[in-house]
């Protein structure tokens, strides 16, 4: 099993590129974050496939969400429950 840093404190994290952040939610153990682009950032706990990467890894390091990528989807909202991550997306 993957060990993955729960901090109850503010930390700074390095996203890709120097994209810009325009919105933040925060599950009980996982963030996900929407660039100014419209693209969609995920990291955290993911046993439950929260992180939407297809898969149930939990990871210390932002990783785009692929699929909105590839489907040619835009992430305009985004919140974040106990064990699960809505996205609101445009085509």
């Amino acid at each position: 099993a993957a060990f993955i840093s729960i901090q109850a404190f503010p930390a700074l994290l390095d996203l890709p590129q120097d994209l810009e952040v325009s919105t933040v939610s925060c599950g009980s153990r996982h963030t996900a974050v929407i660039t100014r682009g419209g693209e969609l950032y995920t990291w955290g706990w993911g046993k439950y496939g929260q992180l939407g990467h297809g898969n149930n890894i939990s990871s210390d390091q932002a990783r785009r969400v692929e699929h909105l990528v590839a489907n040619g989807l835009r992430a305009e909202e985004v919140v974040c429950g106990p064990w699960t991550t809505y996205v609101r997306v445009l085509e």
